[in-house]
């Protein structure tokens, strides 16, 4: 005596577009940091660092992106 209306969907009927595009960038996310564990060594003026690389390259992305959003707001009265 259930009601059709309060069955839940399964897994894949609720797996939209944006959802199946987050997966599939999760997993090449976690293919390229397995695949890139080699240690890069950054000098910056006098300063020297040894790191992944997987974490350097996400650490310039996250600078890249930060100062894309703070260029690019809206600025009141504009």
């Amino acid at each position: 005596m259930t009601d059709s209306t309060t069955q839940k969907r399964s897994l894949l009927s609720r797996m939209t577009p944006g959802r199946w595009l987050a997966l599939v960038l999760v997993v090449l996310a976690v293919i390229f940091i397995f695949q890139n564990t080699a240690t890069a060594s950054i000098s910056l003026a006098w300063f020297t660092v040894d790191a992944p690389l997987w974490l350097v390259l996400l650490v310039v992305f996250a600078i890249g992106w930060v100062a894309g959003w703070l260029l690019g707001r809206r600025r009141p009265g504009n």
